[in-house]
C-alpha cells in the first residue's frame, strides 16, 4: 500500500462523509483542520452523512433517522447528546463544506451528478445522494467525474480508473468484507490509484 506524502504545494481534495463512518469522527475533523492549521491546502466537500448531521437539529424525525445511520457513534465522538451542542468550530467546518469542485478536466462531487435535468450543478441533493447515476457524454464532454458515496472493492476501482467517471469509495469503514477497507486517494496529476489499510 502506498501513502500519498502530502505536500504544502499540493491540493488535497476530500470527498465528504467525515462522521458516521467510525469510532472517531471527531479526529477526522481535528485532523483536517490541524492540516489547514499547518497551512496544507485542503477543500472539502460536503457528504451525505455530514448533511444528515447538520439536518439532525431540525427536529425528532432527522434526528432519529440519523443516529439510526451512524450518528450515535459520532455524538459519542465528540461526547455530545445533539448537533446542538456541536462547538462552532465544527459546525462551521461543515457549512463550508462545498457541494463539487471543478479541478482542471476534474469535477469532484460526494455522489455524482444528476443528468436527467438541464443543470445537473443545481441538484445538491443529488450531489450528496444519487447512485447509479447516467452520464450525458456529450455535456460531460472530455471532463472525468470523480465520486465516493457508493463503496467497491479496490480491485473494480483500479480497473474503472481510466473511464469519465471514477469512484474512489473503498469501502474504508467494511473491513469485514473481502476488497474493501480502503482508503484510496486520485493523483489528479498523474492518473495513479492510491491505497492504504484502514488503520483501525
Amino acid at each position: 500500500m502506498e501513502n500519498i506524502n502530502l505536500q504544502k504545494e499540493d491540493e488535497l481534495y476530500c470527498l465528504g462523509d467525515y462522521v458516521d463512518r467510525g469510532p472517531d469522527s471527531k479526529g477526522v475533523i481535528d485532523f483536517i483542520l490541524e492540516l489547514k492549521e499547518k497551512g496544507y491546502k485542503v477543500n472539502t466537500l460536503r457528504g451525505n452523512h455530514d448533511q444528515m448531521m447538520m439536518d439532525s437539529g431540525k427536529n425528532e424525525e432527522d434526528f432519529k433517522h440519523w443516529v439510526e445511520n451512524g450518528g450515535r457513534l459520532t455524538l459519542d465522538s465528540f461526547k455530545i447528546k445533539s448537533y446542538d451542542e456541536l462547538d462552532s468550530k465544527y459546525k462551521t467546518f461543515f457549512y463550508e463544506t462545498q457541494f463539487y469542485f471543478e479541478v482542471g478536466k476534474y469535477i469532484l462531487v460526494h455522489a455524482g451528478l444528476n443528468y436527467k435535468i438541464n443543470d445537473p450543478f443545481k441538484d445538491t441533493h443529488a450531489m450528496m445522494w444519487i447512485r447509479n447515476f447516467s452520464v450525458d457524454e456529450e455535456r460531460l464532454g472530455e471532463r472525468i467525474i470523480v465520486h465516493g458515496h457508493t463503496p467497491l472493492p479496490l480491485p473494480i476501482i483500479r480497473s474503472r480508473a481510466k473511464g469519465n467517471v471514477i469512484d474512489i469509495d473503498g469501502g474504508c469503514v467494511y473491513t469485514q468484507h473481502h476488497g474493501f477497507g480502503k482508503l484510496v486517494a486520485l493523483n489528479l496529476t498523474s492518473g495513479e490509484i492510491i491505497a492504504v489499510e484502514n488503520c483501525e
